[in-house]
């Protein structure tokens, strides 16, 4: 049986994404064998109730049967094909049907390959070269969008990356999280350069952190004004708590949204669409190129349509009821025992924060983190059969698939460590 020790031996880190490797909490990463439901299981056949969820991916839980059934009956068929399929065409139908801002669609394998995607198309389309980007937001690990990006990049000695050449940087500029002034004055000053803003409509990368309305409309009224491409990176929070994503529960509609995650099923995928004018700008209709041999795979498509088919309206008003009345109460109980700490929310989005002051941003996110803490944390959890994300700044997510009675252990867990009952 694979083990860990010949996973370091063969991959770097023994981890195909860093922050797998354990490095912020300490001890051996797990090597996993299957999941079912809300649960994992590792391949010495411990369970554990996963919190993580393929990063946010699973909002169905594991292996549900009609993502299962639908992968087996596409795979069947065949795999891939290098053309166009059916399913391609239901899921697009489905997304422009659904999401605000979008007319058009393209498929392609992964968040970053939209995010990265759709700063492209929005420099092809204005003409322009510079953009911003938000402290602590995370779009995936192009050139472009890793600086001072949250995430699993806050462990870095540099919150960027080496390997990224200066003049990738020199074209990015990187703002507070929530600050209405200063993004207002750094758009009025760069506006005739600056081709696109893309943000996390709700930031998931540094914690879950709630924008503030005045911000996102400012933002809103300022790239309108001046025709700056807005971006929504909805790759982790779009379709979290309803089909039309958040832009759709503000009431605040970008001109580009990126997809991934969900639309998903948990295979590869990422997606970024919005106003036709702008995507008649990618090839073949226009000059921006990008392309993908595996983009839109009928196998990918299929588990995403059984995924979407399932997300009723029940199904969100079920599961964002839990999580708003799980944090509700685990905050009083921490209030009440004077504890500083407490959990913050966007539906089925959650993170934990080791302060009792509210996080607006990345530095404050930062504040609010204790590495020494959560590894304690995780490892507490970890004993009790909880698998929460291996990193203070990730959020972690709730899935339908969670009973009552896993949210109520995970939150008699919390108390006991925070209360000192461990």
């Amino acid at each position: 049986m694979a083990s860990m020790n010949t996973a370091q031996k063969v991959m770097v880190g023994g981890v195909n994404s860093p922050v797998r490797a354990f490095k912020a909490v300490g001890g051996n990463p797990l090597v996993m064998a299957q999941g079912r439901g809300s649960k994992l299981f590792d391949i010495n056949g411990r369970s554990y109730t996963d919190y993580c969820l393929s990063w946010g991916a699973l909002i169905l839980g594991h292996a549900h049967p009609d993502v299962t059934a639908a992968v087996c009956k596409a795979a069947r068929k065949g795999t891939s094909f290098g053309t166009t399929t059916s399913p391609e065409i239901e899921i697009a139908r489905f997304i422009v049907k659904h999401v605000p801002s979008v007319d058009m669609v393209r498929f392609v394998n992964s968040g970053t390959e939209a995010t990265m995607s759709a700063v492209r198309l929005s420099r092809g389309f204005t003409k322009r070269r510079k953009i911003i980007k938000f402290d602590g937001c995370y779009h995936g690990h192009s050139d472009d969008l890793l600086a001072v990006a949250g995430s699993g990049v806050a462990f870095l000695p540099a919150s960027s990356s080496q390997g990224i050449p200066k003049a990738h940087m020199q074209d990015t500029l990187s703002l507070p999280f929530n600050d209405t002034q200063t993004l207002q004055h750094t758009i009025e000053r760069h506006h005739a350069d600056l081709a696109c803003v893309i943000v996390e409509p709700v930031a998931g990368n540094m914690g879950v952190i709630n924008p503030h309305l005045d911000f996102l409309k400012t933002l809103r009224a300022l790239t309108k004004k001046y025709g700056i491409v807005l971006i929504f990176d909805e790759v982790m929070c779009g379709l979290r708590s309803g089909l039309g994503c958040v832009q759709a529960d503000l009431g605040i509609i970008p001109d580009l949204t990126c997809l991934g995650k969900i639309i998903g099923g948990g295979f590869p995928v990422g997606a970024y669409g919005g106003r036709r004018d702008i995507m008649k700008c990618l090839s073949p209709l226009g000059g921006v190129y990008q392309a993908g041999t595996f983009s839109g795979t009928p196998v990918v498509m299929q588990a995403g349509l059984a995924v979407l088919k399932n997300l009723t309206p029940k199904m969100y008003k079920d599961l964002n009821t839990i999580c708003d009345d799980f944090v509700g109460r685990t905050n009083l109980v921490l209030r009440r025992a004077k504890v500083k700490a407490h959990l913050v929310n966007y539906k089925s989005m959650i993170s934990i924060r080791f302060s009792d002051n509210p996080v607006d941003n990345y530095a404050q996110a930062r504040q609010a983190s204790s590495d020494k803490l959560y590894a304690k944390l995780f490892h507490h959890l970890l004993r009790r059969g909880i698998y929460l994300p291996p990193a203070d700044l990730e959020s972690f997510f709730v899935s339908s698939r969670h009973s009552l009675k896993d949210i109520n252990a995970l939150g008699r867990a919390l108390q006991d460590f925070f209360t000192g009952r461990r």
